[in-house]
């Protein structure tokens, strides 16, 4: 009997292709809850695995999706971006995007986030972000998800 898509990647994948994606999420056997675990699980590198990061920029939850190879210089990022920024509690993360921790996808979450895209992500010919479970994975390009989260590119080192 097939599995089923837990409900949070269900939502993912119709959002996806509402959006113009393939919408195909796979569903791995154990969590893949870290960048290193997917990484390994794919077989691609820690660079490919896109990290959904909840932070405020002053007062406004924004997504930042990161290279898995990086981390957010919340300083230099903040300039960039023309505010402060800082990580985001975790009770608004699961407010903002309603999905757990581990498993945030770059869509469906019940508000529109502000999303900024790490640019190293455009190095990667294929990337790989969560589903909005931490089982769950979808395929994407650096332009696709510009475009399916209607994101900026940006230095986020």
């Amino acid at each position: 009997m097939p599995r089923l898509l837990h409900p949070n990647a269900a939502h993912v994948a119709d959002i996806l292709i509402s959006r113009g994606h393939h919408g195909v999420v796979v569903t791995s056997p154990e969590p893949t809850s870290t960048v290193e675990a997917a990484a390994e699980s794919l077989g691609v590198s820690v660079g490919a695995i896109v990290k959904s990061l909840v932070f405020l920029l002053d007062d406004d939850p924004v997504l930042l999706l990161v290279s898995g190879a990086h981390q957010v210089n919340s300083n230099a990022t903040g300039e960039r971006l023309g505010g402060t920024l800082q990580r985001a509690p975790l009770d608004l993360v699961k407010l903002a995007t309603d999905q757990p921790i581990g498993g945030i996808a770059p869509v469906g979450h019940p508000t529109n986030l502000a999303t900024y895209i790490d640019e190293s992500l455009s190095q990667y010919p294929e990337l790989w972000a969560a589903a909005g479970h931490p089982n769950t994975i979808f395929r994407t390009t650096f332009k696709e998800l510009l475009r399916i989260t209607a994101g900026l590119a940006v230095d986020v080192t």
